[in-house]
């Protein structure tokens, strides 16, 4: 899928390129910019503009190429990235270790007002405040009364939620008596216990804290045993006590001793009780250290700073700062506001004292540590935010407060100064502030500190009786949360994507910086970065979520938010961290229009991320947000609108997968509904993402299904098959493969299309296999193997639930293939045996007596399964791995039944041979069997075929059709099965050896392959594997058959309609839950094969007496349906970066220079060789350049245009790529083309960028490999993508094989060959254009098209026409023009290089032709070079020169004579004669698809011209230009 996108392309504004730019710029942008929709999802290389900056301005601009086979699903075919395990990210909902909730707390005050405790001694003066409140100015019983309800509400202003207890000067027996009632009331959550001890001796180095008696007349000691006992488990302590941290340390000990013995004696604690090490304290001091008595500051500064932080702060900062002169300390207590409404000065300050010590905690703590203490509790987050400034100010008094768990110190972190200048503008406006707001004093009055419940507190002010008539003093807000966002987007915009190396300012391990979480799927290689991690997030994250709450900084925090989590998973995992979830969820109430883009952009980072937030948004109805703007009509209400919709379609699908009750909210909501108006829509991710959103809706959900039959969806998604983008088609057959019963979540699948109780049960049994066959018979042939992977899952579908007819398939299969091999070369087979299959058939079908109506009914359906059939067992020998390996374990399930079924009884299934080994079990495998042939099946049929054919030798043979359908070449066997020969392996090395066993593997090559036996084979049981093969399961009924093969095909029919009334009836009684049903094998255990009835049997006598279907194969697995990873790819797609440029498209980046490089050295090429051009066509071209030497008989080779690279490709189908200018072999390996085959075309696509290499073979196939140049560093050499080009192969005595033509500038391949069509395909859609018919018997020979922009291309034929052909015109009439003057197979046919219009054919008899397509039908200019036969003939690209080389003959076969040519004056410029090393004559070419025993190609771009001979030697050769 399309990376790089720029900011404006997704959320409607311009991405700023720094920090100069006006801060409201961006929100003033206009939300409109159009959307780009790439179907083939391909990028230009310069994929972003106007992102250029002046550091690059003398940079070229790289031209726009588009490199084909290079897209995200050519390198993944569908599969999602492999995460390593230590790449997961860190729990963002407070549950590690213990989560913490406080349910009530105690508020213990032992002041014992008036009498000092006797081991304290005060200073004098000395600090006196308790809660605000002076306690000697009051009777002493109204003064601890005061305190206690001043400390209530300090408490409540944390969290009002939570009941507080004040406990004032308790007895022991009241203490004990209110902290058990206390555990009672909380049950298992968390109390939170408060215990001020000023009054009372200091705690006990042994953990002892007192309380009083009754009488006030003795200090009673209590252990924090008892303490703990009376509590219980979780708690949150705080002690506010001189030498508090006795009580922390013994806690701590008394905590492990208890989880110790609880551990060991019961083996741990119940269910939800934590252990005690997971309560939290709060210390004022440490062990030797005594409170603060400075008479500035309260006697409770500790809990003053834990419960009033910014009254406690402003008196500390007017202590420690010089303020002007008009500002006094009294002024500064009548600071006007509240502490809840951020529009005023103190509820401002407060909201920023929230983000700055948030902020502080976030960037010291490790992040489970912050997780738990700031996002788990609303009271715990703001004890442990305001324990910083505590540590801040007692710090300065020589006082440590200490916590548990231990906290790294913050006192001198550098947002204390931001802190302190916050609190200095305040201040500063503070005398107009007050001399303007009305009922202000004249004059500031001293604080009163008495007897008011919140005497003290700043913001309460005396009342003055004279109004003031003045205009209030505007307050101005302080630039703080500004700033903060300004120095949030420059770290965004200078970098803040880039990578570096793990260290300091790295990503913490802990969010995921051990790796990077967006690696280089586009180049799919093991890059130098690889070792790279992000960088560390900015401070300022937890103050953009601050933002969030303002509605003037909204809309900006939100734009910067998503430009961070459009980094990476793990950015959305840190803002997720910090706490964004409950205020993202609540901005979706918001009405407002310009927060949706940058919503609905998060939300889809974040369910991309952590899907489990699917239960949120059903919980709080936010997914009717989305689905709001998905249904909505209008595009101009939402910039970008189709690409916005498909993110709500992703978030929507995302709700509904694998989750009940979010796929009936969304049915309520009407999501189908707007996702299958949206098929329609043209921007490709929008339709790719309502097919999946419907996949995931009626996923295991009958009620769903009956509503889209309804609606007729499936008849739509089949329509779309036809799609141009292969990411469309793949999700369509996702949505039709969860419909037909695949697991679109977790579960296994099965059980068809549900009950359809509104369709009867024959046109329910129709439908699922009219959706099979439809989608079957519509991407069958579609080059793109992540479609043919979606393709066989459906099928997969199909094979479960209908798996008796493809068991009656697969025996008419067999049957025919063993009358066929046993008939034709012994003409004494009995007549009667010959049709045992056709008898079977017409008797299964005389069962239905009279009614032609339901024989014919029946005979297409099973005319339906045997398509199916033949596309899959195509498909078990697909040339994409993946593929083929999943076909296999379908078509080995369905043959497994087929030996366990009454098939077997009848002696008409042979067995597998005895000596049947699975793949890999041979020193080196086969190059077919091994890598891709059947583990069950290595001896199917495969008779001799020297040719492939579809000309239908039998027409009613089944196993010749799927012969056809396979492009004629049969399965190989391990016998069968070509290696290179033995000489050529006798000079290898063992690396060599098995690199030319096989061919290259894919990127992502993942899919595995099920056995449908229990036991997979293991080594140790190889013996056992190749018995149990050897001797399959038989019906428990012993004896000899009484039965027909009719009888067995009416019982496989039958149980299979069981199955669908079992199925009909089950949901007729309830929902059917996901991932289950009675599709699974009638509900057998182990996935058995019993029918529907739940009996391994289920006999029929009023039918015949054969038991039902396959109940006999119960040691079979369940294999069935395939699981597909297509939704997770589709995915990922939302978590990569799509507001940047990728790595190649950032300047400076090392693969941006690579490829500026790359454009200057090819464009300095291109200037050189025109220079050269103008030269070469004059002079002689016998440089000698470079003597290489292959492996082998060099056939086909190419040069790439700009790198000195050579492929050449052999007559055993080994590819080498080599460095000319080095003389060195850079790359060596198998082809895959199976035995009796070669390869025919060769041809090297995006030379521009770098190369990949297409090979055409005579099996149909066209394969491309990526990474060849080992020295490029790029990772190991994979096939790209392979796909079967053309399937109607004609069966003729002399062809061609596979012949294509490859124009880069269109994307465009032109295949024919052995054919009597021509075949077009897109590279961009993967998809066939359209079919020409060459109206010609002979095989095309060459083809070649105009590297412009022209629709017309020239192709020869073996019986020597040339004919010209336009696509543009009517298939009857794209045959414009046509040559006759050659008689014999024409070689080559070429463009003229220089003259448009004008083009040159070869012929093997040794003529030249250059014809003009504004002429007449004769040649305008003829040579006739080579009297004994011409052998290759090529035209350079560059230059008017063409060479040929003398075909051997009887008489001269030793030497080779080559001659250059100039087409301008037809003068001879080089003769050669190259010797061939050949002892002997050769009585026959080295392969019967190429007529000639040598090969010549020139340079596309250099005056060169390489030559293979039949020895291996590769003589390459230069004009000499001077």
């Amino acid at each position: 899928m399309q990376n790089g996108r720029n900011v404006q392309d997704l959320l409607g504004f311009r991405e700023r390129q720094g920090s100069d730019m006006d801060s409201d710029v961006l929100t003033e942008r206009a939300w409109g910019s159009p959307s780009t929709s790439d179907p083939s999802s391909t990028r230009t290389t310069n994929g972003a503009h106007g992102l250029r900056t002046a550091s690059d301005a003398t940079l070229p601009d790289p031209t726009p190429i588009i490199p084909y086979w290079s897209a995200k699903r050519h390198l993944t075919c569908g599969n999602a990235s492999p995460r390593s395990s230590s790449a997961r990210l860190f729990p963002w909902r407070g549950s590690a270790p213990g989560k913490l909730k406080t349910a009530n707390a105690a508020l213990v005050l032992c002041l014992n007002i008036d009498v000092d405790p006797p081991d304290i001694i005060k200073t004098n003066p000395c600090a006196a405040l308790e809660c605000w409140v002076n306690p000697h100015s009051l009777p002493s019983h109204k003064a601890l009364e005061a305190i206690g309800s001043n400390l209530q509400h300090q408490f409540e202003g944390l969290s009002l939620k939570i009941p507080y207890k004040p406990i004032l000067d308790p007895s022991y027996e009241d203490l004990r008596r209110f902290c058990i009632t206390l555990r009672k009331q909380a049950k298992d959550e968390t109390v939170c216990f408060y215990y001020n001890g000023h009054g009372v001796p200091k705690p006990t180095p042994s953990g002892e804290l007192w309380c009083f008696n009754r009488n006030y007349t003795q200090y009673i000691p209590v252990s924090l045993m008892e303490v703990q006992t009376w509590l219980g488990s979780p708690g949150v302590y705080i002690w506010d006590c001189s030498a508090a941290g006795h009580l922390l340390s013994n806690f701590i000990t008394f905590a492990e001793r208890r989880d110790q013995d609880a551990f060991t004696t019961r083996g741990g604690y119940a269910d939800g009780m934590q252990p005690y090490m997971n309560s939290l304290q709060l210390a004022a001091c440490a062990t030797h250290e005594q409170l603060p008595t400075c008479p500035e500051l309260p006697a409770d500064v500790f809990t003053s700073c834990l419960t009033s932080p910014i009254d406690i702060a402003l008196r500390y900062f007017i202590m420690t700062h010089h303020l002007p002169n008009n500002i006094t300390p009294d002024m500064v207590m009548q600071l006007p506001g509240d502490l809840k409404d951020r529009r005023t000065p103190l509820g401002e300050l407060n909201w920023i004292f929230t983000a700055i010590t948030d902020t502080i905690a976030w960037t010291t703590f490790p992040r489970d540590v912050f997780t738990r203490l700031y996002r788990s509790d609303l009271l715990i987050a703001s004890l442990f935010r305001n324990f910083l400034l505590a540590e801040r100010i007692m710090k300065n008094y020589h006082c440590t407060p200490h916590t548990h768990p231990p906290l790294p110190a913050t006192n001198t972190h550098q947002l204390w100064a931001a802190w302190d200048l916050a609190l200095d503008t305040c201040l500063r406006q503070l005398p107009e502030l007050l001399a303007k707001t009305p009922g202000a004093p004249s004059s500031p009055p001293s604080p009163v500190i008495g007897t008011g419940a919140r005497s003290g507190h700043i913001g309460q002010r005396g009342s003055s009786g004279a109004p003031n008539t003045e205009k209030p003093y505007q307050y101005i807000p302080s630039r703080f949360f500004t700033d903060q966002l300004t120095a949030f987007e420059v770290w965004i915009s200078r970098g803040g994507s880039a990578l570096t190396k793990r260290g300091p300012l790295s990503l913490p391990l802990q969010n995921g910086g051990d790796r990077c979480d967006t690696p280089d799927v586009v180049n799919g290689t093991t890059s130098p970065d690889a070792d790279l991690v992000p960088r560390k997030p900015p401070d300022q994250l937890p103050i953009v979520l601050q933002v969030l709450l303002s509605q003037p900084h909204r809309l900006r925090a939100l734009i910067l938010l998503s430009q961070f989590v459009d980094l990476g998973p793990w950015a959305v995992n840190l803002v997720l961290t910090i706490g964004i979830f409950p205020y993202i969820s609540k901005l979706l109430q918001a009405a407002g229009q310009d927060l949706r883009p940058v919503l609905i952009f998060i939300w889809a980072r974040i369910l991309a991320v952590d899907p489990s937030v699917q239960v949120d948004l059903y919980n709080t109805g936010g997914f009717k947000y989305f689905a709001n703007v998905l249904a909505t009509q209008e595009d101009n209400e939402l910039p970008n609108s189709s690409e916005h919709k498909a993110m709500c379609a992703f978030i929507l699908s995302a709700v509904a997968r694998d989750f009940y009750n979010g796929q009936m909210a969304c049915w309520r909501e009407r999501v189908f509904d707007a996702c299958s108006e949206r098929l329609e829509e043209g921007d490709f991710l929008l339709r790719q993402w309502s097919a999946l959103c419907i996949a995931q809706i009626w996923d295991s959900n009958d009620e769903v299904k009956v509503y889209g039959v309804d609606r007729g969806i499936q008849d739509k998604l089949i329509l779309m098959l036809s799609d141009d983008s292969p990411e469309v088609r793949s999700a369509v057959l996702y949505a039709l493969s969860t419909f037909m019963g695949a697991a679109g979540g977790k579960g296994q699948g099965g059980a068809g299309t549900g009950t359809q109780y509104q369709l009867e049960e024959r046109i329910h049994f129709r439908m699922e296999v009219a959706v099979a066959t439809g989608a079957t018979l519509a991407v069958r042939d579609d080059a793109s193997p992540m479609v043919r992977k979606e393709l066989l899952v459906l099928i997969s579908c199909l094979v479960r639930e209908w798996r008796g007819h493809f068991v009656v398939c697969a025996w008419m299969y067999w049957e025919e293939d063993r009358r066929w091999r046993a008939g034709e070369p012994h003409t004494h087979y009995h007549h009667a045996e010959e049709e045992v299959t056709a008898q079977a058939l017409a008797e299964w079908l005389d069962g239905f007596g009279d009614d032609e109506g339901a024989r014919e009914e029946n005979r297409v359906l099973l005319s339906s399964f045997f398509t199916i059939f033949v596309v899959l067992m195509e498909l078990t020998i697909d040339p994409y791995h993946e593929v083929a390996t999943l076909a296999q374990t379908v078509m080995d399930y369905i043959f497994a039944l087929l030996l366990a079924s009454p098939f077997a009884k009848l002696n008409l299934v042979p067995p597998l041979p005895v000596d049947h080994k699975p793949a890999g079990t041979n020193g080196v495998h086969s190059r077919v069997s091994s890598a891709q042939g059947s583990p069950l099946m290595q001896h199917p049929p495969s008779p001799s075929l020297s040719r492939p054919s579809n000309t239908l030798r039998r027409t009613s043979s089944f196993a010749n059709t799927l012969r056809h359908l396979a492009g004629g070449i049969p399965f190989p066997s391990s016998d069968e099965a070509r290696a290179p020969p033995s000489p050529v392996l006798s000079s290898l090395s063992r690396s060599d050896v098995l690199t030319a066993s096989r061919p290259p593997s894919p990127n992502f090559n993942i899919a595995q392959y099920a056995s449908p036996y229990s036991r997979p084979p293991t080594p140790s049981r190889e013996k056992e594997r190749e018995r149990d093969l050897a001797s399959p399961p038989v019906s428990p009924t012993a004896g000899t058959a009484t039965f027909l093969p009719s009888h067995v095909m009416e019982a496989l029919v039958e149980e299979d309609m069981v199955r669908l009334r079992a199925r009909r009836r089950e949901g007729a009684h309830g929902r059917r839950s996901a991932g289950s049903g009675l599709g699974h094998a009638g509900g057998s255990a182990g996935g058995g094969l019993n029918s529907p009835c739940e009996s391994t049997f289920s006999m029929d006598s009023n039918v015949s007496n054969v038991p039902l279907g396959c109940g006999t194969g119960n040691g079979l697995r369940d294999v069935l349906p395939l699981k597909s990873s297509f939704f997770a790819w589709c995915c990922e797609y939302f978590t990569e970066p799509q507001m940047r440029q990728t790595e190649a498209d950032e300047p400076g980046s090392v693969q941006y220079n690579y490829q500026v490089w790359r454009q200057q050295r090819n464009e300095q090429v291109i200037t050189e060789t025109q220079r050269q051009a103008i030269v070469a066509e004059s002079s002689r071209w016998d440089r000698p350049v470079a003597n290489l030497h292959v492996n082998s008989h060099p056939l086909c080779m190419a040069m790439h245009a700009y790198d000195p690279h050579l492929v050449i490709a052999n007559d055993n189908d080994m590819i080498s790529v080599w460095d000319w200018t080095q003389r060195k072999r850079l790359n060596y390996f198998c082809n895959g083309n199976p035995k009796g085959t070669s390869i025919t075309s060769l041809h090297i696509i995006n030379q521009d960028v770098g190369g990949i290499i297409m090979t055409g073979a005579a099996d149909g196939i066209v394969r491309l490999y990526r990474n060849y140049d080992p020295t490029m560093n790029q990772g190991p050499l994979q096939m790209v993508s392979s796909f079967r080009a053309l399937h109607e192969l004609i069966r003729v005595r002399r062809g061609s094989g596979l012949v294509l033509d490859w124009k880069q500038s269109g994307g465009t391949l032109l295949i024919g060959g052995d054919s009597r069509i021509i075949r077009v395909w897109d590279a961009h859609t993967e998809t066939q254009v359209l079919d020409l018919e060459t109206n010609c018997e002979s095989p095309v020979t060459s083809i070649t098209s105009d590297q412009g922009s022209s629709s017309t291309f020239i192709v020869g034929f073996a019986d020597g026409l040339v004919k010209v052909f336009d696509r543009r015109l009517e298939e009857e009439d794209a045959i414009v023009r046509s040559y006759h003057d050659h008689h014999s197979w024409v070689q080559n046919v070429k463009y003229h290089p220089r003259i448009s219009g004008q083009f040159l054919s070869a012929s093997l008899a040794g003529e030249v032709r250059l014809w003009d397509l504004r002429g007449s039908d004769t040649a305008a200019q003829a040579w006739d070079l080579h009297h004994a036969g011409l052998s290759v003939f090529d035209v350079h690209s560059q230059t008017g020169v063409f060479a040929t080389t003398s075909a051997l003959t009887p008489a001269n076969f030793r030497h080779q004579r080559l001659t250059v040519h100039s087409i301008s004056d037809s003068s001879l410029l080089s003769t050669l004669s190259l010797p061939t090393g050949l002892n002997a004559y050769p009585s026959r070419p080295p392969t019967p698809y190429i007529p000639r025993h040598t090969s010549l190609a020139f340079h596309p771009m250099e005056m060169l011209y390489a030559v293979g001979q039949p020895d291996g030697s590769v003589k390459i050769t230069g004009c000499k230009l001077t």
